[in-house]
């Protein structure tokens, strides 16, 4: 058997199944409602990722227009919202203070932050999946000390990354965020790595070894590939963490950034301008993980 053998086995696929056999006649398509062409028809069925969220969106106005007007007469409605946020969003990388600036400065100031911290839960996270997967002594030792960090809250964890990182000086609020984040992000890598390399065929690795590949080879061609779409779930999970982590890391600490604008609007009450960072901090979490499936579908046909 030679080594052209393995990519082959590893890039095998399961028959996918829901599928027709052969020879099978295939469902006829819907047909177009009374009063449209077929040709109209498949248009509107090609936009409907577009045209349903625009539906579900408008509900979602219309809903808070009218709790607005009767259920919390405080609750700005969209119009309001929008007039008093219009300074942050028609100028958003304005700077007119460290704590006034536009949203997508702040925005920009928390990125940055949620990046190095999510580098470094990934940098943690994804050997110590692999350890746990590999070893059962490793497992049976580290897995109960994992299941009582995890539940832990950010809120938790930043006082004890201040008192860390105290003698820092300035660069204690950002040591003690950056620590927060990378801790309370990692689990997710780290438990779904560790159940990527335990799904491993065992296949795959016999082939290694008749192949007598090296260790590395073996982790790198064999259990890596093998173990990638369990890792990209854990990365998405952790990913997401991490943005929600930043938000409690500014509030408590003070730093600009979309959670310290939140937390100074909270104690001044400007309603419409919490509204206006919820809305951001879900719209900014909604388009990273588009992009953390976008990377994953680009690792899966590379």
């Amino acid at each position: 058997m030679s080594n052209s053998t393995l990519p082959t086995i590893l890039t095998a696929q399961p028959a996918e199944t829901g599928k027709p056999a052969a020879g099978t006649p295939a469902a006829a398509p819907l047909p177009p409602p009374a009063g449209r062409t077929t040709r109209d028809w498949s248009r509107l069925v090609k936009l409907d990722w577009l045209l349903l969220p625009a539906v579900g969106l408008a509900a979602v106005v219309v809903m808070w227009f009218i709790l607005s007007a009767t259920l919390s007469k405080d609750l700005p409605n969209p119009t309001r919202t929008w007039e008093s946020s219009k300074p942050y969003v028609v100028e958003p990388f304005s700077y007119r203070g460290e704590l006034d600036q536009g949203i997508l400065r702040f925005t920009w100031l928390s990125l940055v932050l949620v990046a190095k911290g999510y580098v470094i839960a990934l940098a943690l996270g994804t050997p110590l999946g692999f350890l746990l997967g590999l070893s059962k002594m490793m497992t049976k030792m580290l897995d109960p000390i994992i299941q009582i960090l995890r539940p832990v809250s950010p809120l938790a964890w930043l006082p004890l990354g201040m008192v860390l990182f105290l003698g820092a000086g300035k660069q204690a609020s950002e040591l003690a965020a950056l620590f927060t984040i990378a801790i309370c992000a990692m689990w997710p890598t780290v438990l779904n790595t560790a159940v990527g390399v335990r799904a491993i065929p065992q296949d795959y690795l016999n082939v290694a070894k008749v192949l007598k590949l090296s260790r590395w080879k073996t982790l790198t061609k064999v259990m890596i590939p093998a173990t990638l779409p369990y890792m990209f779930t854990g990365f998405r999970l952790s990913l997401g963490i991490a943005w929600l982590v930043i938000v409690a890391a500014e509030m408590l600490t003070g730093r600009p950034g979309i959670g310290g604008f939140l937390w100074q609007q909270y104690n001044a009450l400007v309603y419409e301008q919490i509204i206006l960072c919820i809305l951001t901090i879900g719209i900014v979490g909604f388009i990273l993980d588009r992009l953390m499936s976008v990377v994953e579908r680009r690792f899966k046909t590379a």
